[in-house]
């Protein structure tokens, strides 16, 4: 640990930081002392008639909620920079009112690129911004009961909570209560957002909860620095960017792991909240060629009341604050410092700020992701809405009216929304009455508003905005992920998988926006027009993908991906998801048998003419299934012995044989050139009210049986 020196120390309450040398820390940590509380120099520069910022400026630009970027479509060589900025929303819980929203539509038109980005965690960013419209930019923004602040830059970013609307479910109340509670608690209280933005006016703002305002400033054990402008961050702030969550029992609708603190909502038996679990240390971000940064999962940390949870929340802020890496900034989320101490000294050193003993992690049920698309009952009469949205990117493209659509919607029926983790959005409080309008408007805009006609590659796909406008972007994600999943689509149609599906996430970059280190199957950007592959996460992202592949050229991709699917094919356990069967299988088996794979062999299996179909009685398939095991011998072997001493029987010169009708309660049996020096075959249960199943045997000497449930209803 690299430990640092605050000047805020010579206050009369001092923080627990270990003294060292001012001389080990990172210039953006001069940078954020000097600033005179995020003021300096982006005051000053924001009127200089420049089209951009210095370096130091546009450190602290970040901190307002602004990136300046330059769009690499319009590079030209030896000529400026074509520079602009993006600008994101900090919404707690991802809840947009109506008059916000029309404002950012509107801001879209007047400075921005003509679209609307939905973020992954539950924000709206705005493109194309030019350095003179930025400050009307934000104070429309403000104006409109909105906020930039604190949604970049080395503090607590947008804290996110479960999107649907429910009434009636009092967990989901408390978890947007207590996303909005947990936001204010460590916003930044400096006076710069509005003195910059607004040139001192002030915002008008709903009032703040008393209960919030006395703990941030109570300071039991050293958590605050006193009589300090920032008294969570002082002068300094945190090491890194900071991640916060709140969801119930069950809802990964949020990615529960991925945060530096995730909160879990906790009832007592009459329904009623009474406290939270607590996991911490969760992080997506790494840099290529250095394995000391990698993606990490939140561990369970404990228990807390709901009467202490702002104290612990602040515990645990405090805790990175004083810490955390503040030199090397690859090594200064919170979740090195878990995975450099451990859970339990990383537990004590909290606790030592908390001024209590944490209590036990309370048990929880599986998690499951939900994205709550299509109509939804509220449970007070009226409906909420969830609309897919491709990548996020609200634009209106030929047929494609998304924009159009949303903002007639917002203006009629003046609709509050939700943005979700997955970057789409749920209109809520809508009229039993107005549904089949709102349809019509969908509709009519080229929007389809039913879940189940989106293709599912797509619903559970995500992808960061990467080229041309995001500086760390390596190649293309938002952009390419659209194509690349309509070419995945057609492998596995060819594979016969047509309704096969899993989660697919893409980042132009390693950083990890679009958490791709938890899907199923993850593309990350590694150099122009090639990827690396991660495979192994799970549906309900529960656990970390892993690298299976460097560097994947993008034209190579049903070249790479066809044996990967005829394996996981040939080889799944019944109703097993991609990802998790990668994680079972392990990558050396899948690669050994890529690498023996001969392309379009595929086509040899399942049209050449050595696989048969026959058709048996469940109860003897469950049988024969049984038996199979039992004895270590193929299914088919079984089969094919037990049909050569049946035919041997019957007549040893006849080599065909049809049965038929032999019970009416039978199901029919097909036995088509059944010749006996063949070593593969394929048994159907044929009955139409049962469920589709295949054996293959690959090999009459190997025991590897595929069996696939072909029912559509377990994809």
């Amino acid at each position: 640990m690299i430990e640092f020196l605050y000047t805020e120390q010579l206050t009369t309450q001092m923080v627990q930081t270990p003294i060292a040398s001012v001389n080990k820390v990172s210039k953006l940590e001069k940078i954020k002392e000097k600033s005179n509380g995020l003021r300096e120099p982006l005051a000053t520069e924001l009127h200089q008639n420049t089209n951009h910022f210095t370096e130091e400026a546009i450190q602290i630009l970040k901190f307002h909620g602004s990136y300046q970027q330059d769009n690499r479509d319009n590079r030209i060589k030896r000529q400026e920079k074509d520079y602009q900025f993006m600008l994101r929303t900090r919404n707690p819980g991802g809840f947009i009112p109506p008059e916000l929203y029309l404002t950012l539509d509107k801001l879209a038109t007047e400075y921005g690129n003509e679209t609307l980005r939905v973020t992954t965690r539950q924000g709206f960013q705005l493109h194309g911004i030019l350095k003179k419209n930025l400050q009307a930019t934000i104070a429309a923004i403000i104006k409109s009961m909105g906020s930039t602040l604190g949604a970049c830059g080395d503090l607590n970013r947008n804290v996110m909570a479960p999107p649907p609307t429910y009434k009636k479910r009092r967990e989901y109340i408390y978890a947007r209560e207590y996303a909005n509670k947990i936001a204010d608690l460590l916003k930044p209280q400096t006076g710069a957002y509005y003195e910059i933005w607004l040139d001192g006016e002030k915002a008008i703002s709903a009032e703040e909860d008393p209960e919030v305002k006395a703990a941030r400033n109570h300071n039991g054990n050293g958590t605050i620095f006193a009589d300090h402008e920032e008294p969570i961050y002082g002068s300094h702030y945190l090491p890194r960017k900071f991640k916060v969550s709140v969801t119930v029992p069950g809802d990964n609708s949020i990615d529960v792991y991925t945060h530096d603190i995730s909160l879990v909502v906790i009832l007592d038996s009459n329904k009623k909240l009474a406290g939270f679990n607590i996991l911490a240390g969760g992080g997506m971000g790494r840099t290529h060629n250095k394995e000391e940064t990698f993606p990490r999962l939140a561990d369970k940390i404990g228990y807390v009341d709901k009467e202490d949870v702002y104290d612990l929340v602040k515990a645990i802020v405090a805790t990175q604050r004083d810490y955390g890496e503040r030199y090397n900034r690859r090594h200064a989320r919170m979740k090195y410092l878990l995975e450099d101490w451990g859970v339990d000294k990383f537990r004590e050193k909290v606790e030592s700020f908390f001024g209590k003993t944490i209590s036990p992690f309370q048990p929880l049920p599986e998690w499951n992701y939900k994205d709550y698309l299509g109509w939804n009952k509220q449970g007070d009469g009226k409906f909420f809405l969830g609309i897919s949205i491709e990548n996020g990117r609200i634009k209106d493209e030929g047929n494609f009216q998304l924009r159009t659509a949303l903002r007639i919607i917002v203006q009629q029926f003046n609709l509050p929304m939700h943005l979700t983790a997955n970057h789409n959005l749920i209109f809520s409080e809508i009229e039993p009455t107005n549904k089949e309008e709102i349809e019509t408007i969908l509709h009519q805009h080229g929007i389809v508003s039913a879940p189940e006609e989106i293709d599912t590659l797509v619903r559970y796909s995500m992808a960061c905005p990467a080229l041309p406008t995001c500086g760390l972007a390596i190649t293309e994600s938002e952009r390419a992920l659209p194509s690349i999943l309509a070419r995945l689509r057609a492998v596995l149609a060819d594979l016969g998988m047509k309704k096969e599906y899993f989660v697919v996430r893409m980042t132009g970059c390693p950083n990890g926006c679009a958490r791709p280190y938890m899907a199923e199957l993850g593309f990350v950007g590694s150099m122009p027009g090639k990827y690396q592959v991660w495979l192994g996460g799970s549906p309900d992202q529960t656990q970390l993908a892993q690298l299976y592949e460097e560097k994947m050229s993008i034209e190579d991709l049903e070249a790479f991906f066809e044996p990967i699917f005829v394996f996981f094919k040939q080889n799944r356990e019944k109703k097993e998801s991609f990802g998790l069967f990668c994680h079972r299988i392990g990558f050396d088996e899948m690669r050994e048998f890529a690498t023996n794979y001969t392309l379009g062999s595929y086509k040899k299996i399942s049209k050449g003419g050595c696989q048969h179909r026959v058709g048996i009685p469940d109860e003897m398939f469950d049988d024969l299934k049984e038996r199979s095991i039992y004895e270590r011998r193929p299914m088919t072997k079984i089969v094919g012995d037990a049909l050569k001493l049946y035919f041997a029987q019957i007549n040893e010169n006849e080599d065909k044989i049809e049965i038929a009708q032999i019970n009416e309660n039978e199901d029919k049996i097909e036995i088509v050139n059944m010749d006996e020096n063949e070593d593969k075959i394929e048994i159907v249960n044929m009955d139409e009210n049962e469920d589709d199943i295949e054996i293959v045997n690959m090999d009459e000497n190997e025991d590897d049986i595929e069996i696939v449930n072909m029912d559509e209803n377990d994809y």
